[in-house]
């Protein structure tokens, strides 16, 4: 067992320690907070050989420099990225959704997340940081979790508890990005708001705004018509709340939202759809779809078969990259015969 370090580089556009979330403390106005795709997560905890809920690095928009100390580190990045790994100063491309290991010296670079989202994973084999309240996500609104509460910033140290053995491991199958609309369960206070509004929810277009980050986001579109009253007497929020403040643009909550607010809830996107909305860019257009709650509970159980089928088919690889299980799996040459089974014997083929 090695002892190492990740330092922070360059944190790029926003990156932070995130695991599962910090559970069971809504009731005192604690969020959440956590990852806002938990699959990525999961699946670059097992590509390193960690649980799946270990902390790891969540970053956006592409920026993130590692620099490894001390090592061998095993990492792996989960997203669409373009990533490139530094060798005593030249850079070469790393594929994402795979493992490689850090050499001390090495650099791992996030350049840039393509279109398929905005959001990508780096985990970390054996990253090792103190939890708060049951958790080691940052949450730098009250200074809890990460790296002394706060985002992560150039000079930060990540301490590593690096094994430094095994093998590399790559996922097979890599996830679609899915168009489709967001499905959302109306309520709780869909009855707040005019017929008209509910219909336009849900046929009309929306733009991600400006103003989206891990708190939530914004949307330009069709104005949402209160029936009455534009503020309730503060309830409980969860991530996936749709509020619609006085000037009826929605706000749709994300991991690190308040546990409670006083804007009516027009709906809820559903917990399968929800890492996608947060993966949307500004400038993105989006369209909702309705669904009952039974139909959003039979999603968020495909979406875990689904995440469970890609782990298991997770496989080693070589040191050079080649994929056994996958070159095994495949027949490379056709139309071999045994030279000496009798139908195959050409007809000057002697007599036994």
């Amino acid at each position: 067992m090695n002892a190492a370090r990740i330092e922070v580089l360059a944190p790029g556009a926003y990156a932070s320690v995130q695991d599962r979330g910090r559970r069971g403390f809504r009731r005192i106005g604690v969020p959440w907070a956590g990852v806002l795709d938990p699959r990525l997560m999961r699946i670059a905890n097992a590509l390193v050989g960690n649980p799946e809920t270990h902390a790891v690095i969540e970053c956006f928009d592409g920026g993130l420099v590692l620099l490894a100390h001390g090592g061998p580190i095993r990492v792996a990045v989960a997203g669409d990225a373009v990533v490139e790994l530094e060798v005593a100063g030249e850079r070469r491309p790393l594929p994402p959704w795979r493992s490689t290991m850090l050499a001390d010296g090495d650099q791992l670079r996030i350049r840039k997340l393509l279109a398929g989202g905005r959001i990508a994973v780096v985990a970390i084999e054996g990253l090792a940081l103190p939890e708060t309240l049951g958790s080691v996500s940052t949450y730098a609104r009250a200074v809890l979790g990460g790296v002394d509460g706060r985002a992560l910033a150039a000079g930060m140290q990540l301490p590593v508890v690096s094994h430094g053995e095994g093998v590399d491991r790559v996922l097979r199958h890599v996830p679609l990005t899915d168009p489709s609309p967001i499905r959302v369960v109306l309520g709780p206070q869909a009855d707040h708001f005019s017929a008209a509004a509910l219909h336009t929810l849900i046929s009309a277009d929306y733009r991600i705004s400006t103003e989206a980050d891990r708190m939530g986001i914004r949307l330009e579109g069709p104005a949402l018509e209160h029936a009455g009253t534009r503020e309730i007497v503060s309830d409980a929020t969860v991530p996936g709340s749709i509020q619609v403040p006085g000037n009826g643009q929605p706000i749709v909550l994300l991991a690190d939202a308040q546990t409670a607010g006083g804007y009516p809830k027009i709906a809820t996107v559903i917990s399968a759809d929800l890492p996608r909305l947060a993966a949307c860019r500004p400038g993105q257009i989006l369209r909702f779809a309705r669904v009952a709650a039974f139909e959003a509970e039979e999603s968020a159980r495909r979406a875990e078969a689904e995440t469970r089928a890609l782990i298991d088919a997770i496989r080693p690889l070589l040191p050079d990259g080649i994929d056994l299980d996958t070159l095994y799996s495949v027949n490379l040459v056709g139309g071999v015969v045994h030279a000496l089974s009798p139908e195959h014997r050409p007809q000057w083929w002697p007599v036994d």
